[in-house]
């Protein structure tokens, strides 16, 4: 890689990952980067994609656009989940590969892997069994993704990876208690909550977590697309989990809270448990470094800042 030259086009640059890539790779040093707006480009049409990236002509192509959301949001939207992200990624792999961009990073999601995988999971365990159905939807067009890069690998022997992150957090997240993720809907539950006002989160609370800060994981992805390998899928993670509950906790410490917690055992838990294998990507010489609960922090910190941007929850 050479930052100064290459041109380097992040699709999806206004979302939680890509922000923090652009300002990874804006610390270092790069000079072109291709960001266009929503407005500028439609990723779902395809005419528009290819006459894109045919024009500017990248040296590398991070896909981090997705539509993305929690349990409820993929339970009620399976179709936008499928079909949106299904059209998305086969429009700028296929451009890319079509134009001859010689690098392309696509990022997916260890939802990927089966429901009942064995732990930790390595990356051998795609397509071994039945995936989780809360988030089948979107784990299918991100495999379909990372098979599309997989197949350019091997019959044309294109530069083209996957990483497959575990659970993301960090500044810039989603934090509507409707369609975020675990760590932004707790937040925002134990922040619009009165100090000793019970909180009611859902599930039992026992399932197992990894999370990963996402200003690791674009440190990941430089780190990969910097050094030689001839890996197609590699995980991305810390390697260390949590209950959903002591989760909870540490949210309920750093927000400042002090009531009960309610869990609803009525809702889905999701997978039991899911943490990934990273000796892969550690073999490479690269591992995360933000501690959880310092990320948490500096995750609470943004969310302060930005609150006005959020409607407050209402306990009825």
């Amino acid at each position: 890689m050479n930052y100064q030259k290459d041109r380097i086009f992040v699709a999806g640059h206004r979302g939680m990952v890509g922000s923090a890539l652009v300002k990874a790779l804006l610390a270092k040093g790069a000079e072109h980067l291709i960001l266009p707006s929503r407005e500028q480009l439609d990723l779902r049409n395809q005419g528009d994609v290819s006459n894109f990236i045919k024009h500017e002509k990248p040296n590398l192509v991070i896909i981090a656009a997705a539509r993305v959301g929690g349990i409820i949001a993929n339970a009620e939207h399976p179709w936008e989940f499928l079909y949106d992200n299904l059209v998305m990624e086969t429009n700028i792999i296929g451009a890319a590969h079509n134009n001859d961009v010689p690098k392309l990073v696509f990022l997916g999601s260890s939802c990927i892997y089966p429901k009942y995988a064995d732990q930790p999971i390595h990356e051998d365990a795609l397509l071994t069994g039945s995936l989780e159905p809360t988030n089948e939807a979107y784990a299918i067009a991100k495999i379909a993704g990372l098979k599309l890069c997989e197949a350019l690998h091997k019959q044309f022997g294109r530069s083209y990876f996957s990483l497959m992150p575990t659970n993301l957090y960090g500044p810039n997240d989603n934090f509507d208690t409707v369609t975020s993720h675990v760590i932004p809907a707790m937040m925002r539950k134990f922040h619009d909550a009165l100090p000793d006002q019970p909180v009611y989160l859902w599930g039992t609370g026992t399932a197992m977590r990894e999370f990963l800060h996402v200003d690791d994981l674009a440190q990941a992805v430089l780190f990969t697309t910097e050094h030689q390998h001839t890996h197609t899928l590699i995980n991305v993670g810390t390697g260390l989990d949590l209950t959903i509950k002591d989760l909870a906790f540490m949210i309920q410490d750093i927000v400042g809270h002090r009531g009960p917690i309610h869990w609803d055992s009525s809702k889905p838990d999701g997978t039991p448990r899911k943490c990934l294998d990273v000796r892969r990507i550690k073999s490479l010489g690269w591992q995360a470094q933000i501690d959880l609960e310092d990320g948490l922090r500096d995750t609470y910190h943004w969310f302060k800042q930005h609150q006005n941007n959020y409607k407050k929850v209402h306990f009825d």
